[in-house]
């Protein structure tokens, strides 16, 4: 009896562990993205822009680089005074973000390159704030795509929504499937992100480049024509989304590496 019950019991165990592999084995690949930091810089004039410049250019951008991050580097298209700067901080992960964050400040090489810029007093500091936003790839593009060299232009958007849900049914709504045509009618992106902390919440954040302006109005309008679009916009699990769309024009500052 002893031994038919520990046979039993030993069969049942057996198929529980082949149970539990077989569901281990349908359950999702968990996908590696990539963390955005998006940094926007307000200035009194070109003369603290140009600080901020020389502090990314030789100190901030090479140590970054050291530490696996890669930075883009933007100026607004219509040259307004006063000017306004934008970075692109890409972490391969939520793991480095935290690392990097730390271990900057114990790069000796980084702090002697910096020590000019951080020596500034109050009455003539190198910016007049800075605004950040925190963001995580999209499934659908979880790694930024590089730049073609002939881009000329880039367009950056933010999606604001009425509340969570919407903003979450936007973000599945590129992911399904607007990407996809984004990608076929020749809208081409940088990067996707959903912002995670920010001064705009809940919203998403885009970036796309175009060779000019030209190519994105005539691109925009074969996305906006397009039969699948068409289909895609009328859909009630993608109605009412997005509450809000800002967009900016920017051009790669010369130190830019996107």
């Amino acid at each position: 009896m002893k031994r038919r019950n520990f046979i039993k019991g030993t069969a049942l165990l057996t198929g529980a562990a082949v149970a539990g592999q077989a569901a281990a084995s349908v359950q999702p690949a968990i996908i590696a993205k990539e963390i955005y930091e998006w940094r926007v810089y307000h200035f009194k004039n070109n003369g603290q822009k140009n600080k901020v410049d020389q502090f990314y250019r030789e100190a901030l951008i090479p140590a970054l680089n050291q530490m696996g991050v890669k930075v883009g580097a933007f100026g607004e298209y219509s040259q307004a005074e006063p000017p306004t700067v934008y970075f692109l901080l890409v972490y391969p992960s939520l793991t480095d973000y935290h690392r990097v964050k730390k271990a900057i400040w114990q790069d000796k090489s980084f702090l002697q390159k910096a020590s000019s810029y951080f020596g500034e007093s109050a009455e003539n500091g190198a910016y007049t704030r800075f605004e950040t936003y925190l963001l995580e790839a999209f499934d659908a593009i979880p790694k930024f795509r590089q730049p073609g060299q002939s881009r000329g232009v880039f367009e950056l958007r933010t999606y604001e929504s009425s509340n969570e849900e919407a903003a979450q049914r936007k973000v599945a709504m590129f992911n399904r499937e607007e990407l996809t045509l984004f990608d076929n009618v020749g809208l081409h992106p940088v990067f996707f992100g959903e912002i995670l902390a920010g001064p705009q919440m809940p919203a998403l954040m885009y970036m796309l480049w175009f060779n000019d302006l030209a190519e994105r109005d005539q691109n925009w309008k074969r996305f906006t024509s397009s039969p699948e679009w068409e289909e895609m916009k009328v859909r009630p699990e993608y109605a009412n989304t997005v509450s809000v769309v800002n967009k900016i024009f920017l051009v790669p500052l010369d130190y830019s590496q996107l």
